[in-house]
């Protein structure tokens, strides 16, 4: 796993804009059944994945941390909101809520378990997002995870395969 994920920038680079220029173009004429290949190959994709044995998007990235979670995680620490916000987070540039450090401060880095697993943020366990409905909305935040998850750069090399670029070329022309 350590290989790959070294590997995993530069791959995703590489294939970055090949993914933008596919995912404009099934912008153009999104399949109907997107949603349900997505859902198939994020399922088949996570039944080999195991994120313990990774953890990158801990170790590197900030979820965004909504009031909600915010309140429930600090319920959830026996601390008041002001004082859980001001200890472990901060505004970024976009003004969300995220993280003072990386990795994430409630990782245990020994297994790679979370301290606050059952009362993660939203985003935390939704994450690589690759399993949401109206996947097309989303597809510039899935290659920018390619990047970051090799569960999410699998799906999307998957899908290029399962619904290739000539899907669109084609049907524009009949």
């Amino acid at each position: 796993m350590e290989k790959r994920l070294k590997q995993l920038p530069k791959l995703a680079e590489d294939a970055k804009k090949e993914n933008l220029k596919y995912f404009t173009n099934l912008k153009k004429r999104v399949p109907k059944n997107l949603d349900y290949v997505v859902q198939e190959l994020h399922d088949a994709e996570f039944k080999k994945t195991d994120c313990l044995t990774c953890a990158n998007c801990c170790k590197t990235t900030s979820p965004i941390f909504t009031d909600k979670d915010t309140e429930r995680i600090a319920k959830h620490l026996k601390m008041k909101v002001a004082d859980f916000q001001k200890q472990y987070l901060q505004r970024d540039e976009d003004d969300f809520m995220v993280l003072k450090t990386a990795p994430c401060s409630f990782l245990d880095e020994s297994d790679n378990t979370c301290f606050i697993y059952d009362v993660r943020p939203k985003a935390c366990a939704e994450y690589p997002h690759t399993n949401r409905k109206k996947f097309i909305g989303i597809t510039d935040l899935t290659v920018a995870n390619t990047a970051i998850c090799p569960a999410a750069y699998n799906i999307v090399e998957a899908l290029k395969k399962r619904i290739p670029y000539e899907y669109n070329v084609k049907k524009k022309r009949s």
